[in-house]
């Protein structure tokens, strides 16, 4: 372990060692009491000689009995202190010789118990004791991924408990050693072994080094489980893994800092460079190959380093460790660069749409689900989308485009709240830009409007039930439902105002006037377009309960009231009539308002038309094609 050298030994005494700095007593009294210290502390030290035990099994002193280490402790503590009046005394004594050979004793059997302490407590990490997972493996969902990282968790959180129990054992030999001049011999037997732990626990919890070239070849699939698993791995490594480690180190070597440091950083550097180097990789492939969908592993990504930010900066503080700082900053500007890449490429989706087929009956467009969903979902990210937004040159576009009227912005007007604000109102109005374009492919108006009332609702509906309504305001979703509501009246006034027409032009103050046989054929007449009116509009959907009640009642007040006026006032004639020529009225006022309350069930509609992705539903490409072509971003009616 060390050198037979005797002078090896003294300048390693003398250079690590602060000289007593009480004075000597007389010669032959000090001498007298240093050989009996001597003598005193060859006892147990000897005892404990590693040269002298079994060399299949290693007795150690820390785990036989603890009040006989303590006391081989306090003696070497002696004997270093004989050590340093020897060489003051008399540098060439044998005594001095002895002294060495015993300390040399010693110290190898402190570093043998001080790595067998260590080694216990990393093999609570063995394959074969420990309940994680293998990383080559690949898990089946997301419950899995965080099921599997707990375990992994719950392994390394048990190692550092043990440790925490050893701490005392462990701080008082590396007290010993480095008093000793064995600094050095003390910190290379703990940063092999607690790095092999580190490193360990980090290839547990999942986290590989993955190169650019291997991350392009990897499927979609992989990529994306293996960043879930890396959120769990950053939720483990930073609460109990790095944390825990540098609490170690910090009580095992507390006598001195620049163990402290050099230690932690030669055992955690690797593994954090590795853990907060893997979001760079991946964040680069996402960026190439924009999707909308895979924009929220990267927000978790994002949020979780953004989260961690401080305990980085505290764990990692030492100056040696700036890099892992830097390491975590940079993947989190390119999570950033690839999160805002993705946001386009959802506004893109949407600009370029190109399906022609009509939405059966007037209903929600597939498009609007999906995006209203997956707006829905970017809401409750709108903390970490502020840092994103702010300043970026594509949100100061999207403000630059919205109507100045868009919102009711008062001090607010640069904040990060609306940076992200205007950058949501945005791609909703992209979305109904495109509605808008659609519409148009309906031949007739009135189906334009309900289309768009359909449309508008859920989309309103969708940002006053979820977090785009603390973004949006309320001021924009209490104008968007008044819009849904003109459109609610357009579609009203164009598909029943005609038949709503006919009846004041037949009402009560023209009844005298009127012969049975004029009546009759009014009523026919208003039969007639009763029953076509109906029948065109049975086909057509109102999914929302709340529209849909409005709309009904709505057209209710429109018809009933004229309708049951004319048919109380022409009763009788009808009645007449009917029983001279064997005719009788179609429609009683209660037989409208019953066939109203049927309306908008989507009769007639039978066949799915639509093909779904994994981000948006489109319409299948019909055999002709329905209007005219969708326009270039246009909001006529918005």
């Amino acid at each position: 372990m060390r050198s037979k050298s005797g002078f090896s030994f003294f300048s390693k005494m003398t250079s690590s060692r602060k000289k007593p700095s009480l004075s000597i007593p007389s010669k032959g009294l000090e001498s007298s009491k240093i050989d009996r210290t001597i003598d005193h502390t060859a006892e147990i030290i000897e005892k404990w000689n590693t040269e002298y035990v079994s060399t299949t099994k290693f007795y150690s002193l820390f785990c036989e009995s603890k009040r006989e280490a303590k006391e081989f402790v306090k003696q070497v503590k002696d004997l270093q202190n004989a050590m340093d009046l020897l060489i003051r005394e008399d540098p060439n004594s044998e005594n001095l010789l002895r002294a060495q050979k015993l300390m040399q004793i010693a110290m190898k059997r402190l570093q043998n118990e001080f790595h067998q302490i260590l080694t216990m407590n990393s093999a609570h990490l063995d394959p074969e004791s420990a309940s994680s997972r293998s990383p080559t493996s690949v898990v089946s969902n997301e419950d899995d991924v965080w099921h599997e990282s707990r375990l992994a968790g719950d392994s390394i959180n048990e190692v550092e408990e043990v440790s925490r129990n050893s701490m005392t054992e462990l701080k008082s030999i590396a007290e010993c050693m480095i008093a000793a001049g064995y600094a050095k011999e003390c910190a290379s037997t703990y940063k092999s072994i607690r790095k092999s732990i580190v490193d360990e626990g980090i290839y547990r919890l999942g986290v590989e080094k993955i190169s650019s070239s291997k991350a392009k070849k990897m499927p979609s699939e992989v990529v994306e489980l293996k960043m879930k698993s890396w959120v769990e791995a950053v939720k483990v490594s930073m609460k109990i893994l790095f944390d825990g480690e540098k609490t170690l180190c910090e009580e095992v070597f507390e006598s001195s800092v620049s163990l402290r440091e050099s230690c932690f950083r030669d055992i955690s550097k690797e593994g954090a460079l590795l853990l907060f180097g893997f979001p760079e990789t991946v964040a680069v492939r996402v960026k190439k190959n924009p999707h909308p969908r895979k924009i929220f592993p990267l927000l978790d990504m994002y949020c979780s380093i953004n989260e961690n930010l401080p305990a980085i900066e505290s764990i990692f503080s030492f100056s040696s460790l700036s890099a892992v700082q830097t390491q975590a900053l940079t993947s989190l500007s390119r999570l950033s660069e690839s999160i805002l890449s993705h946001l386009v490429e959802f506004e893109s989706e949407i600009r370029k749409d190109s399906s022609k087929m009509v939405v059966p009956g007037g209903g929600v467009h597939p498009m609007t689900i999906s995006a209203m969903d997956h707006l829905s979902s970017l809401a409750e990210y709108s903390n970490a989308l502020m840092d994103i937004l702010n300043g970026s040159s594509s949100s100061s576009s999207a403000k630059s485009l919205l109507p100045k009227s868009y919102f009711n912005v008062s001090g607010s007007e640069g904040s990060p709240t609306s940076e992200v604000r205007a950058r949501f109102a945005w791609m909703i109005l992209v979305l109904l830009c495109k509605i808008d374009a659609k519409a148009e492919m309906y031949k007739e108006f009135s189906m334009q409007y309900l289309f768009l009332a359909n449309n508008l609702q859920h989309v309103a509906s969708r940002a006053r039930s979820t977090n785009l309504k603390q973004l949006l305001g309320d001021d924009w979703i209490a104008r968007h439902f008044e819009k849904v509501r003109q459109f609610a009246r357009s579609y009203e006034r164009l598909a029943w105002g005609p038949l709503a027409s006919m009846c004041p032009a037949i009402s009560t103050s023209e009844a005298v006037e009127m012969s049975p046989e004029e009546t009759k054929m009014q009523f026919e007449m208003f039969d007639e377009r009763f029953v076509n009116t109906f029948v065109s509009q049975s086909a057509c959907v109102i999914p929302d309960p709340k529209l849909l009640d409005e709309i009904r009642i709505s057209i209710g007040r429109m018809l009933l009231p004229v309708y049951r006026d004319f048919y109380n006032a022409h009763r009788n004639a009808v009645m007449l009539a009917g029983t001279e020529g064997g005719w009788n009225v179609r429609f009683t006022p209660e037989d409208i308002g019953n066939h109203l309350s049927e309306l908008f069930n989507g009769k007639g509609v039978s066949e799915n038309p639509y093909v779904c992705s994994t981000s948006f539903c489109l319409l299948k490409a019909p055999p002709t094609i329905l209007g005219p072509k969708p326009r270039s971003l246009s909001c006529r009616r918005f």
